[in-house]
This record gives C-alpha cells, sequence and structure tokens, in this order.
C-alpha cells in the first residue's frame, strides 16, 4: 500500500506531504482543487511519462517522494530481487526528480534506476485507473492479456513454455529469412569461390616454384652463349699442342718450390702458386663436366614457358607472387568450408524449425483449451458484477479467432476479443462499438472487482471512475470500488457523495492564494463534522441547508450499514 507521498515544487503544489491508510480512501474538494495532480504525482512514482511542464513555476526542479508497505515475497519484492535492489525490509521507497532540462533521476530504495526500471517496479506496486484508462478496454489487442490475467496460475506455466518456444520460433524464422534473401548473392558467391579453388588447386604450385622456372628458362634460351663460353674457358686453360696455360703454371710451381725453404716470404709465393694451380685444374674438371652435360631441350623450354604463363596468369588474378596466391587459397578454401557448413545448417535450421512449429501447436491447443474455459468463467464472473452494477441486461462474451495455419503470435495461436450486447435484440459488437462512457466505467469496474482477487498490486488508484453516473449506480460504484479496498488499499477521486460516503477515509484537497499571488494547493483528512458537511457541499453544490445536513449524515450511516454487511 502507499503509506506517504511527499510532493515539492509540482504544478500549484509548493510543498506537501500526505499520508494514506488501508481501506479507501477518498480524495473530494472543487473542481480544478489539484485532486488529480497528486495522482499525477504517484503516477510519475510508478515510473508514468514526466515532462518539465510538471514543475512549478519559478522551481528548478520538482521532487517526488513515495513510501510503499509491500508483503514479503510479494511481486514486488520479487521484481527489487530481480534488479538486485536491496530490500531489507517490507518498505519500498520510490524518489523521482524533474528538471526542467528534460533530465530524470531516479532511485528506488536509495539506488538509481532509469525510468524503465522505475515503470517495471512500480507497475508492481500502484494500478492508476481513470477516464483514459478506459482506452485499454477498447483496444483488442489487450483482451488477450486481461483474460490471462484473470485465469491466473492455471495458464502461466504453459504460456511461459509457449513463449520460450515462439521466442525460438522467431529466431529461427529470422535467420531462415536472411539467409533466403542473401541466396542468389550467396550462390554467386560459393560458385565463385569453388571456381578458384579449383583453379589454383589443378596448379598444383609450390613456393618458390617460379624462381626456379626464370632460372631453368634463361639456360634454356642462352643455351648457345653458355657453351661457347665453356668451350671458349676450356681452350684458353688447355692452350695449343705444345704447352698449356695450366702446364706453365705447374712449371712455375716446380720453380718457386726449389726456394721455398729459404725464407717465409718464399714459402708463402710457393703455396699461392700451388692453389692458383690446383684451382685451375678443378676448374678446367668442371668446364668439362658441363659441356659433356649441356644439352639443348625445345620442349622443355616449352613446357617452362607454359608453366610460367599458368603462373603468371594466376598471379594476374589472386597475387603477386605465388607465395601470396596460396595464401589467398588457403582465404577462399575456409570460407568455401565456411558456406558449405551454412548450407548444411540451413537444413538443420528447416528441421528445427519444424520441431518448433510442432511444439508451438501443440502448446498453443493447450491454451486454447485452458482459455476457452477461463473465458467462460470469466463471463460467468462479468455478468454477475454487471448484475450489481444495474447492468443486469447486458450480455458479455469473449471470442476467439484462429490464426491461419502455421502463423503464431506472443500468445497463441488465436486472438480474443470482448463483445458486448447491452440490450435484448441488439447484436453482439465489440466493446468500442457499443459501450458509452458510464457504461464502459462500469465494465471496468466489473474487470477490476474481478482482477483485484488475483492480482498482487496492493494500491488501486481509481480517478473519477464515476464519471457519468449518478443514483443507483452511483451507490453500486461505491459498493464495488469499497469491496476491492477489502483486498487491496483504494484510492477515488470522486464528485459522487455516495462514493465519498463509503470511504473508510476521506481526505478534503482546496487551492488558495498566498500572500505572494501563488496559488497553492493543500489537503487535509476530515473526519466528524467537516466530512458532513463536505457530503452535504456535494450534494448540494453551491448551498448547504439544514436537510442536506441531514441527507449527509444519513447517507453516512447508510454507508457504514452497507460496509458491515459486505464485511
Amino acid at each position: 500500500m502507499l503509506k506517504e507521498i511527499s510532493i515539492k515544487d509540482f504544478a500549484i503544489i509548493d510543498q506537501l506531504a500526505v499520508n494514506f491508510d488501508t481501506g479507501m480512501t477518498v480524495l473530494t474538494g472543487e473542481t480544478g482543487a489539484g485532486k488529480s495532480i497528486i495522482i499525477d504525482a504517484v503516477g510519475l512514482l510508478a515510473g508514468g511519462r514526466g515532462s518539465q511542464h510538471f514543475i512549478r513555476t519559478g522551481a528548478n526542479k520538482a521532487v517526488l517522494q513515495g513510501l510503499f508497505l509491500v508483503p514479503q515475497g510479494g511481486i514486488a519484492e520479487q521484481k527489487l530481487d530481480e534488479f538486485g535492489i536491496d530490500h531489507s525490509d517490507d518498505n519500498i521507497i520510490l524518489q523521482r526528480e524533474l528538471y526542467r532540462n528534460g533530465r530524470n533521476i531516479c532511485r528506488v530504495n536509495g539506488m538509481l534506476v532509469n525510468t524503465t526500471t522505475l515503470k517495471k517496479i512500480g507497475e508492481t506496486l500502484v494500478d492508476i485507473y481513470g477516464q483514459n484508462e478506459h482506452q485499454a478496454l477498447m483496444q483488442a489487442d489487450q483482451h488477450m492479456d486481461l483474460l490471462d490475467e484473470f485465469i491466473g496460475n492455471q495458464l502461466r506455466p504453459t504460456l511461459s513454455e509457449y513463449q520460450t518456444d515462439f521466442r525460438k520460433y522467431q529466431k529461427l524464422t529470422k535467420e531462415l529469412r536472411n539467409q533466403s534473401q542473401n541466396e542468389k548473392a550467396r550462390a554467386q558467391r560459393f560458385d565463385m569461390l569453388q571456381y578458384q579453388v579449383n583453379e589454383i588447386e589443378k596448379a598444383d604450385l609450390t613456393a618458390g616454384e617460379e624462381e626456379e622456372l626464370l632460372k631453368e628458362r634463361d639456360r634454356l634460351n642462352n643455351f648457345q652463349t653458355i657453351s661457347n663460353s665453356l668451350n671458349q674457358s676450356l681452350a684458353d686453360i688447355e692452350g695449343d699442342e705444345t704447352i698449356s696455360p695450366l702446364d706453365m703454371i705447374g712449371d712455375s710451381m716446380s720453380a718457386i718450390e726449389a726456394v721455398e725453404r729459404l725464407g717465409d716470404e718464399f714459402k708463402q709465393i710457393a703455396e699461392n702458386v700451388k692453389g692458383a694451380y690446383y684451382m685451375l685444374q678443378d676448374a678446367t674438371g668442371e668446364i668439362a663436366n658441363q659441356l659433356d652435360s649441356l644439352e639443348f631441350d625445345q620442349s622443355r623450354l616449352d613446357e617452362v614457358e607454359a608453366r610460367l604463363n599458368t603462373i603468371f596468369e594466376l598471379k594476374r588474378k589472386y597475387g603477386d607472387s605465388v607465395e601470396q596466391i596460396l595464401a589467398y587459397y588457403d582465404k577462399i578454401s575456409a570460407e568455401l568450408a565456411d558456406m558449405q557448413a551454412e548450407n548444411n545448417s540451413g537444413n538443420d535450421l528447416e528441421t528445427q524449425l519444424k520441431t518448433v512449429e510442432t511444439g508451438l501447436n501443440q502448446l498453443g491447443a493447450k491454451l486454447l483449451q485452458i482459455r476457452h474455459q477461463g473465458a467462460k468463467e470469466l463471463t460467468h464472473a462479468i455478468q454477475q458484477q454487471l448484475a450489481d452494477l444495474y447492468m443486469g441486461k447486458t450480455e458479455f462474451e469473449v471470442r476467439f479467432n484462429s490464426l491461419p495455419a502455421g502463423h503464431f503470435n506472443a500468445n497463441g495461436i488465436e486472438t480474443a476479443e470482448f463483445y458486448l450486447r447491452t440490450n435484448p435484440g441488439e447484436a453482439m459488437l465489440p466493446l468500442n462499438k457499443i459501450a458509452s462512457g458510464g457504461e464502459l466505467s462500469r465494465i471496468m469496474l466489473a474487470l477490476k472487482t474481478i482482477f483485484s482477487k488475483v492480482q498482487g498490486v496492493t494500491s488501486i488508484i481509481f480517478d473519477e471512475v464515476d464519471t457519468g453516473v449518478s443514483g443507483r449506480v452511483a451507490q453500486a460504484i461505491a459498493d464495488k470500488i469499497h469491496g476491492i479496498s477489502l483486498k487491496s488499499q483504494a484510492l477515488c477521486i470522486t464528485h459522487l457523495p455516495q462514493v465519498a460516503a463509503m470511504a473508510d477515509h476521506q481526505d478534503y484537497i482546496e487551492k488558495h492564494v498566498d500572500k505572494q499571488g501563488r496559488t497553492e494547493t493543500s489537503i487535509e483528512p476530515i473526519t466528524g463534522k467537516q466530512r458532513v458537511d463536505e457530503l452535504a457541499r456535494m450534494l448540494a453544490g453551491t448551498t448547504v441547508t439544514k436537510l442536506t445536513i441531514e441527507h449527509a449524515q444519513e447517507l453516512l450511516k447508510l454507508a457504514e450499514k452497507a460496509k458491515q454487511a459486505g464485511a
């Protein structure tokens, strides 16, 4: 329940602190006194949309605080646990600051939170119903949620399992759709990669191969030059028939050997000449061997040229060297393998999707069965509530529409919409096509009376939901709101004396102009004579007579009897 709210620099409120109690509390006062402003403050504390227009003129910010008492283990404490917010006792303190620059600072038990988190926690603490809340009833897409809320625990496990599978269904459907949309481009890419991999594999390249081929081609192309040079070199070394340069160097070596023992300098000269002789002798043998093995092979030259041309074509496409081509080959081979795996997974995705769809159909059928039974119970309960609200001839019905085969939504395999017939002989029509404002107020109250038994929200606020009704209907609405207050704290803004009389507590709100010419709102609890006078004002309007006073006193007595009878 809402225990206390503190408001500062909000709308026409300078500073205000209001305490609330259990049961039913009504806020009354002249039109424009600021009753709805207090409800607006509670709504903002519960995560409603904020605006700088709420800030009192001349102030830099508005500050709102609310103290809520909640039962242990309730949905509010579960939500606090979900967000990791400490709650050592049964108190929850919400605080919100609105700044003129649009900035919001929100705290829950002293912990900073964003407005989304504040809203998720706030909606477990307080429910606000006003004339604009009827719009929820007018929206058919919310009717299934209302039905599910009524059915409660009997439905939740199956619905939770269904929604888990539905999220899988959405994920798989998206993946398959993306795969299908990209299929043409993927197929083209796959074919290109396959061609490139095959082309490079067929070439069977080896690192360093190009350099060796270039050398071999140079030798083959310069065969005659190599042959001439080797022959000329060998001829020069071997000389003519009389004496060769090699023999002359041999004679020189013999001559110097005769004096090498006579000094180190001669010994060094002898070693150099010997070295030159033996090196030249080795060179002669190598030249002779090269000449013996030297052979021109035109077919081999053609092979080398063809191979180099293959490498050139691959370099033109895939890299500047054989090494780069091989690196590119490794890259596209990996990509091709991934694409092949994706193709296989695509088939797997379809299999998974069919499995999930089968599960959704089975769970959807189970939900359908539970909901159809729940709809009968809801219809019966609402008929009883409407009868209490003097709409006994009104017929209520939940109509279901199956989705096309193979289609699913987050709630199941069908949709639901509330239908109503307010007068016998007329056709059943969608709720938003038939109900007037007063009828909607009573229908909403009938629903709320039923749902308050299953909801965990401990504070329910009714903001002039009795607008457009009077007489015995007003009394019936008062009885319903008080009945709700037996299970949840009920705060009610009203202009109807019947509703005010049924309250356990009544707060009077008024506005006045201070010495500085500023409009301010104040609130105070009223009892005894003050309460009788306020009820008389609500009954009579401008002129309060003795008879009106007596009527107000009688109204309070009748309300007390009604409360005792309904207790």
